[in-house]
């Protein structure tokens, strides 16, 4: 069984375009994985599509900002879809989980 990381695992980022690369990424990843795999949505498709646009842009704008192990998985990405994200990775289908059992009322809500 693959050990789950913590998002301060992930490498930190050297600038603000690189921070917000990262929280980006790390949303699509989870977001994407509640949606495809888990049927089951904690945002709105509009909200998504924001972040999708915003994360595209960044990656255009700051092709070196970040850079961390899902790197392949958004090279060429221009957030028209998170479906072939790695939406059954470990860490992305345990904290999608996690977010969705929180929103079910057993603890406070998070978007991350």
């Amino acid at each position: 069984m693959a050990k789950k990381r913590k998002y301060t695992e992930f490498p930190n980022p050297t600038s603000k375009a690189g921070e917000l690369i990262k929280r980006r990424r790390l949303q699509m990843l989870i977001h994407s994985c509640c949606y495809y795999e888990l049927d089951h949505e904690l945002i709105t498709d509009h909200q998504w599509q924001d972040w999708a646009n915003e994360l595209a842009d960044l990656i255009k704008e700051h092709p070196d900002a970040y850079s961390d192990s899902y790197d392949e998985h958004f090279e060429g990405w221009d957030g028209t879809s998170g479906y072939n994200l790695p939406n059954r990775d470990p860490w992305v289908l345990g904290k999608a989980q996690s977010l969705i059992k929180r929103s079910q009322g057993f603890t406070t809500p998070s978007t991350f």
